[in-house]
């Protein structure tokens, strides 16, 4: 284990190092880190298995996964709950989302079917969030319209912590050790736990975010201090509500969005007030206490882009099943393309712009996530490994074609702007 901190420690350091120049060659963080994970995982091919399936594997997957579900929770830009354009955002989670986890299952029906239903709900969950980790700076460039970043992003940031409940459901049927089987009583454990997490995440995020607020204006807080409060918010939020048998990722996800929408308002009123509140907002001193907490998930997701490299060896090793192939290739096209075109006919955007929005979902942090939690709690065998390969697979897949292949992606399909006479 301290073997591979250091090569994570390492990897990590030589991309910062580089990152600038690796960016103009289109060599993201991704697929810089997958590579050193992938040349690491084959020198050190007999320790991955036990790294991977351990308790403290778990904690740190469980712990990673609140802090990324708080973090995309509050990255949601446009200073609104559904961002500039909530109607097509609510198509995309409401209507194309359900569509695709559908479709995944049946086709996962089709090429698994010694799986369970459970296990190919779990796989749903696995390969259906998106998340832009893989092509960060696509979902950002200004030649892609207005309202398919606004759409995008809204998506990204809300996915998987409408998928979770879902995917603990699956989790706990599917044969979780410490859990009930049946579905009565797998539901029984869920709603409560559910409740629980709405509930805490509500009044954790206001009372934190308005207490956050207050010590600003008292002038007890330092810009520094102010962060690692932040920092704090999720770690808060998900062992509050663990100590209270309730769900701690469903409480990140709820604290997050109520978290950014109070202390934003307040912040905002708070900086209109002073006598440079325009300089201020301008200069983005509405987002300054969140730059520690988007600087530290930064290097939880490559570690996790390590763990996807590592894996693959782990994974590969006997050999790829033309199932997970093509699985995985329909996850991060069809099976999206199709639902999202679906849900966003008769909408204001063009034809392109719906091919756009289904072509940009890349999987990444939440993906991982998942399959790792799913590998670890589910008994040894099959259903643990397919859902591990399929991962792994996914992922892989989705950093050659949405972060190598998105900017061609977005020049090809991105309506020319008009020409300025």
């Amino acid at each position: 284990m301290n073997s591979l901190l250091l090569m994570i420690a390492i990897a990590v350091a030589v991309r910062s190092f580089a990152a600038s120049r690796l960016d103009r060659w289109n060599l993201g963080a991704p697929v810089v880190i997958v590579t050193a994970g992938v040349i690491i995982g084959l020198v050190n091919e007999q320790s991955i298995e036990f790294a991977l399936n351990t308790e403290a594997t778990l904690y740190v997957a469980e712990i990673v996964l609140a802090v990324l579900l708080f973090v995309d929770a509050t990255e949601v830009r446009g200073g609104r709950l559904w961002g500039h354009w909530p109607g097509l955002a609510a198509r995309v989670l409401l209507i194309a989302m359900p569509l695709s986890m559908a479709a995944a299952m049946l086709l996962g029906w089709a090429l698994f079917p010694e799986l369970p239903w459970p296990a190919l709900l779990l796989l749903a969950g696995v390969v259906v969030p998106t998340d832009f980790a893989p092509a960060e700076r696509v979902v950002r460039d200004r030649g892609l319209p207005s309202r398919v970043r606004s759409v995008l992003n809204v998506e990204s940031g809300y996915n998987d912590g409408i998928v979770s409940p879902l995917f603990f459901f699956a989790l706990i049927l599917a044969g979780d050790h410490s859990q009930e089987r049946t579905p009565l009583s797998a539901l029984a454990t869920v709603l409560p736990f559910t409740i629980k997490a709405l509930v805490a995440g509500l009044l954790l995020g206001a009372v934190l975010a308005l207490m956050l607020t207050a010590a600003h204006r008292a002038g007890w807080l330092t810009h520094q201090s102010g962060r690692i409060v932040v920092l704090l918010v999720p770690l808060l939020a998900y062992t509050a509500t663990v100590a209270v048998d309730g769900n701690g990722f469903v409480a990140s996800f709820v604290c997050g969005i109520t978290f950014r929408y109070v202390h934003r308002t307040a912040k905002a009123r708070l900086i209109r007030r002073s006598p440079q509140g325009r300089d201020l907002l301008r200069a983005g001193a509405l987002d300054e206490d969140f730059r520690l907490l988007e600087d530290v998930t930064t290097l939880l997701t490559m570690t996790l882009w390590f763990v996807v490299g590592v894996s693959a060896v782990l994974a590969f090793s006997d050999g790829l099943s033309w199932q997970v192939v093509l699985f995985s290739i329909a996850a991060i096209t069809i099976l999206r393309i199709v639902p999202v075109h679906l849900s966003l006919t008769g909408s204001v955007l063009s034809h392109r712009e719906r091919l756009l929005v289904g072509v940009l979902g890349p999987r990444g942090t939440a993906s991982i996530v998942f399959g790792l939690l799913a590998f670890n709690r589910l008994p040894e065998g099959p259903v643990a490994d397919t859902i591990l390969l399929v991962t792994v697979t996914v992922v892989l897949a989705s950093v050659v074609l949405h972060g190598i292949g998105a900017g061609p992606t977005v020049k090809w399909l991105a309506p020319a702007k008009p020409i300025r006479r």
